[in-house]
């Protein structure tokens, strides 16, 4: 008897949670494409001003993951879950929790924002005077979305443990469309970017338009989230009596989790301190500066790679992290092997075909970053190394993500702390070796690839760390989706690359000539790649397949792979 035909209301809850939220973030991510793409047309991509502005516009987003990949994410959510079992649904705890943090990160970016010139001079290397005080001035606006982005996180971490997940997803849809807008002005005012010394002839003006349009944006994203929050029926107000709360306990579990994010934020920060000597070493070139990658293209070499990640694994192990939750909470911890195995083997299917396909397309997908001005194709070819180097450890970023929910389930924090700082001293150690016998035109290559590695060794040591203390969660099984997945990958991936050799990918002709171009070659490889994969699947009848596509592929029989006898 067939079991596969019925669907349990919580397996229709899921599912349907799933496709929110991944939709929320693929078209999130898809318009944040669209914003660099736009920068990089307003002030160039391998150029002083992008790098100085990615310094300082970045700042409050590391803040911001240690605080959503912390202590909100990750230890919020099982006390607030605890909490909405209250008679008051936990209206109380809730509106405590968010008076604490608007009291708290008001003080925390007040802070920050008196000391940005210090940040900067601090955060950079080599930074000539002028550099350093165009990034103070950016700093000014930038830095002011750390108090919006800790409502937002803490907002979202509200509605996501009562079951409402979508809507943490979408609300960055409205902070980029309020960037695109932003940009759009500031092309129609200032033109784009065509070569020109922008560093020397840079306004109060210019400052203000990209860096106050950037933290409009991120205000808007933490607004819209009260609109949901008002939906669901909790009394809140603001209370500023945050005795009973429990924040004694919470403080003992934050502790580990607080170090782990901070450990791996001052790793980014240091990081990305080496990669900032970039911008002085491309200015002081007399000819092809434009080929010297810095912050700004390495950045933007992650956010392009992290889409499969953000889409089908953050989104998938944010609906799995309640379920591992409640099966701690509840003493069941034989449902834990089964839940990690099924979100490892689920999320195989498009994270390796992503990471063949960005190694395929990194050449044009580097000219679409690359901007417009004259050397945009030298900007792109830059752009387009670090994509590949990225790439490639795609696939254990997301295995590492799901392997160290399971200690946050359990409220241990203390072993993805170990982890973190393990991998960040030894990612550390090797950056600056590397440092020291590198020019620093070539260090953003470097970190690039030292991205990979970390990414692949954070992966081993939680696997050894998960079996050791939970038993086996199906390794083989695991390890046998990903081995032939990645065949079939590969096989799609060679079709696309004769087909991109056919469009000029490789030799700067078609593929190479303008945006536009770039975008279509992408679209016709990446399609011819996208068929070949999915008829392979099929071929081989992969569960997988089906597993990953869900209610699609049962109404698509042609994309439905035949179940095994």
């Amino acid at each position: 008897m067939s079991t596969s035909s019925t669907k349990t209301p919580a397996a229709g809850g899921h599912s349907k949670a799933y496709a929110l939220m991944a939709s929320g973030t693929m078209v999130s991510r898809l318009l944040g494409f669209v914003r660099t793409a736009l920068l990089a047309v307003a002030i160039g991509s391998v150029t002083s001003v992008a790098d100085i502005f990615e310094k300082a516009n970045v700042i409050p987003t590391i803040i911001f993951m240690l605080l959503a990949g912390g202590i909100f994410n990750v230890v919020l959510v099982p006390q607030l879950i605890k909490a909405s079992k209250a008679a008051d649904r936990g209206s109380d705890y809730t509106s405590r929790l968010i008076t604490l943090t608007v009291v708290v990160m008001a003080g925390f970016t007040l802070l920050l924002t008196l000391l940005a010139g210090p940040i900067i001079t601090v955060l950079t290397k080599d930074w000539t005077g002028p550099m350093l005080a165009l990034g103070t001035s950016f700093a000014y606006w930038s830095l002011p979305q750390v108090f919006f982005y800790g409502v937002y996180a803490v907002v979202g971490q509200v509605l996501n443990a009562h079951g409402r997940f979508g809507a943490y997803m979408w609300a960055p849809v409205v902070n980029n469309l309020v960037q695109i807008a932003v940009i759009g002005v500031f092309l129609a005012l200032f033109g784009p970017y065509a070569g020109q010394d922008q560093l020397a002839a840079w306004t109060p003006q210019q400052t203000l338009l990209l860096a106050g349009g950037a933290t409009l944006g991120i205000a808007l994203q933490a607004a819209v989230l009260f609109i949901p929050l008002a939906r669901t029926g909790l009394d809140i107000r603001p209370k500023f009596g945050w005795r009973g709360m429990g924040l004694r306990h919470v403080g003992k579990i934050a502790a580990w989790t607080l170090a782990s994010m901070t450990v791996g934020n001052l790793a980014s920060l240091a990081y990305a301190r080496l990669v900032s000597s970039a911008t002085a070493a491309r200015d002081a070139l007399e000819s092809g500066g434009a080929s010297v990658a810095g912050e700004y293209a390495l950045n933007t070499s992650q956010l392009v790679t992290v889409l499969p990640h953000s889409i089908f694994a953050l989104a998938l192990a944010t609906v799995l992290f309640n379920e591992l939750s409640r099966a701690f909470a509840d003493g069941d911890r034989a449902a834990v092997g089964p839940l990690v195995a099924k979100g490892l083997r689920t999320t195989a299917v498009p994270v390796v075909f992503a990471s063949v396909a960005f190694i395929v397309l990194a050449g044009p997908l580097g000219r679409i970053f690359g901007g417009t001005g004259p050397s945009a194709a030298d900007a792109g070819a830059a752009i387009a190394q670090l994509l590949v180097l990225t790439a490639l450890g795609l696939p254990f970023k997301s295995i590492h993500f799901f392997l160290i929910r399971v200690f946050f389930a359990e409220e241990d924090t203390k072993t993805p702390m170990l982890i973190q700082t393990t991998i960040a001293v030894g990612g550390l150690a090797a950056a600056y070796t590397m440092a020291a016998f590198i020019p620093a035109t070539r260090i953003a290559v470097g970190i690039a690839l030292l991205y990979g590695v970390t990414n692949v060794l954070s992966a081993v040591l939680a696997h050894v760390l998960v079996v050791r203390r939970y038993g086996d969660y199906g390794t083989a099984g695991v390890a046998d989706t990903y081995i032939r997945i990645g065949w079939f990958s590969a096989l799609s991936g060679a079709v696309g690359a004769g087909v991109l050799w056919l469009m000029g990918g490789y030799d700067r002709g078609f593929a190479w000539d303008g945006i536009p171009n770039a975008i279509l070659t992408i679209a016709v490889v990446g399609s011819v790649m996208l068929v070949v994969y999915l008829l392979l699947l099929r071929a081989a009848r992969v569960p997988e397949l089906d597993e990953f596509l869900g209610p699609l592929a049962r109404r698509i029989p042609s994309l439905r792979p035949s179940r095994r006898r």
